[in-house]
């Protein structure tokens, strides 16, 4: 009979729970995490008599060193600080005999999140090569095997203890190389949402200044697992290939489009209003919309020939289809910028300053930085995007890491027209990012020069659980359809 531990971080919320599994037949060991031995005293004296303490931060190398020392059983069942957890009708038991059938190291499952008094299913995604994210989300119950946790860290090093956040994280991704990271796609337990933010609020998380060291440290663990599956790629870059392609202009601006009515006027006009030293022209692609946008961008194109107004013939296209309309049309120039059709530039010099940057080195793109604001332009939190964790040494690398890269985001179209973007519209600038950064070196800009407006329109605003899940695995499926072309190109 397989034998179990069940860890957690002992707090008020968690005595509940701490009671119940020193209760069940099926846990051998029970530790609590972070607290000094008197700090337990509220549990009943069974609790107590089969608990043991590991001091110190949940996360950390140490922390999490010393929980694998203590384990004594076939399997670690770790309950994640964050949320109050009530495990589901023989929940310990599903758990078990899914990793004795499968083999598999590292399992995580569906669950019910309980908000007041209404209780609402929590599908998780599907783990893969690509799903390499600090951030991916395993719920809050995960189960290990002791014997793939001691075989990824005997096979891929032991777990750095100087780590303060990334120790579980460094050990996940060892793990991951020698044994399956497996969800059961069925509820398991319910939890109290611990973080009811909409996931627009979310998504900016690992670009908060204030997290900077932690960002620090998991790029570099990140960075390390990349090393160890023969995908990272060193600073050398090539050159951009240049060809005798004749431009009708320097630049274009290209703006998708669709039902956009309260939003475009502004987005085109301060596209119109830039101040350059070279021609440049805005191309709209309005992709067949039912409002009056239609019409705002008829009355616009007609008071200004440098507003290109393309109404492409096929239903199917997403962003990513838009621009690609856009960078092939003879009216594009040798540089394709974006705007999306809510945002605005942050002045007149920002195509200027854009451009600038491409005649500066060997860049087939150029990302820059921007600020989240309301839709009167006040500056909302975070503020400032900058992405200064990007560094010329390893931001290639970090960027599978992360989730976005970066707005305005500018192109040298002959090279773009050759990748081009998949036909999508949640992810294709991502994708485009991770191609190019393959071989070449992407240009940054780190002042502001783009106001991105949150806005109730905004089509990340407030995600349904379904759409961020589709989202999130797609730009994990974007991950491992990069690794595996850089672990080919390393091998060459």
């Amino acid at each position: 009979m397989p034998t179990l531990t069940a860890a957690m971080k002992y707090e008020a919320r968690s005595a509940a729970l701490a009671e119940s599994l020193a209760a069940c037949d099926a846990v051998t060991q029970l530790v609590l995490i972070g607290q000094q031995p008197g700090e337990t005293k509220s549990l009943s004296e069974i609790a107590r008599s089969r608990s043991q303490i590991v001091q110190g931060e949940f996360f950390n190398g140490v922390t999490i060193s010393r929980l694998l020392d203590k384990l004594a059983t076939d399997y670690l069942l770790l309950f994640l600080p964050g949320a109050s957890v009530e495990l589901g009708q023989r929940a310990i038991e599903r758990f078990i005999s899914v990793a004795e059938d499968s083999g598999a190291g590292f399992i995580y499952a569906d669950f019910s999140d309980i908000l007041g008094d209404k209780t609402t299913g929590h599908p998780l995604i599907d783990y893969q090569l690509g799903s390499i994210r600090d951030g991916f989300d395993f719920g809050s119950v995960v189960l290990m095997s002791k014997r793939a946790a001691l075989t990824g860290l005997r096979s891929h090093g032991r777990i750095d203890e100087g780590l303060r956040w990334a120790g579980l994280y460094d050990l996940r991704l060892k793990l991951s190389l020698d044994s399956a990271v497996l969800r059961i796609p069925e509820a398991l337990y319910t939890r109290s949402i611990a973080d009811d933010r909409a996931s627009s609020e979310r998504q900016f998380d690992y670009v908060d200044p204030s997290q900077r060291e932690y960002q620090m440290e998991v790029e570099q663990v990140a960075t390390d697992h990349l090393k160890r599956i023969g995908a990272f790629l060193s600073p050398e870059f090539k050159p951009v290939p240049r060809n005798d392609e004749r431009h009708p202009i320097r630049a274009s601006v290209i703006i998708p489009v669709r039902n956009r009515q309260r939003t475009i006027r502004d987005a085109v006009t301060s596209a119109l209003s830039q101040r350059a030293s070279f021609p440049f022209n805005v191309i709209v692609v309005d992709n067949h919309s039912t409002d009056s946008t239609t019409e705002i961008l008829s009355e616009l194109s007609s008071r200004d020939e440098r507003l290109i107004h393309i109404k492409p013939e096929r239903l199917d296209l997403g962003i990513g289809g838009c621009w690609n309309e856009a960078i092939n049309s003879s009216h594009c120039g040798e540089y394709a910028v974006q705007l999306d059709s809510d945002d605005l530039y942050s002045d007149d010099r920002a195509l200027e300053r854009i451009i600038a940057k491409f005649d500066e080195g060997e860049y087939p793109m150029v990302i820059g930085s921007y600020t989240i604001v309301n839709f009167e332009l006040k500056e909302i939190p975070p503020g400032v995007i900058d992405h200064r964790e990007w560094t010329r040494e390893n931001g290639r690398n970090n960027a599978l890491r992360i989730n976005g890269l970066g707005a305005p985001r500018a192109f040298y179209v002959p090279v773009l027209r050759q990748i081009g973007f998949p036909n999508v519209s949640y992810g294709e600038d991502y994708a485009v990012a991770l191609r190019i950064g393959r071989e070449y070196e992407v240009g940054r800009i780190f002042e502001p020069i783009y106001f991105a407006r949150r806005w109730e329109g905004n089509s990340d605003a407030a995600l349904p659980l379904a759409t961020a899940n589709r989202y999130d695995a797609y730009k994990d499926r974007l991950r491992t359809v990069e690794i595996v072309a850089r672990q080919r190109m390393n091998q060459r």
